[in-house]
């Protein structure tokens, strides 16, 4: 079977951390992602679910938001006093 080339841009740390993985696993990044792909054509999905596990317009966020957007009206509030 002739084989191409496909390059992929991963975050250096997490490449690092898989690598390290995928190791352990006895193989290297193209056995992992070329199992990933048959898998992927194999079941016609993504092998796994894919969640986000936190919305991002959750309270926590929201609050720090809200907090955020009034320091910097206070900001701007004292910068526009000082101007004047």
């Amino acid at each position: 079977m002739a084989q191409k080339l496909v390059n992929i841009r991963i975050d250096e740390e997490l490449k690092k951390q898989v690598e390290i993985l995928f190791a352990d696993f006895g193989m290297n990044m193209t056995t992992a992602f070329t199992i990933f792909a048959k898998a992927v054509v194999r079941e016609r999905k993504i092998p796994f679910e894919i969640t986000a596990s936190e919305p991002f317009y959750n309270e926590s966020n929201m609050a720090h938001l809200k907090k955020s957007i009034n320091q910097l009206n206070q900001k701007r509030v004292r910068y526009t006093i000082l101007l004047r």
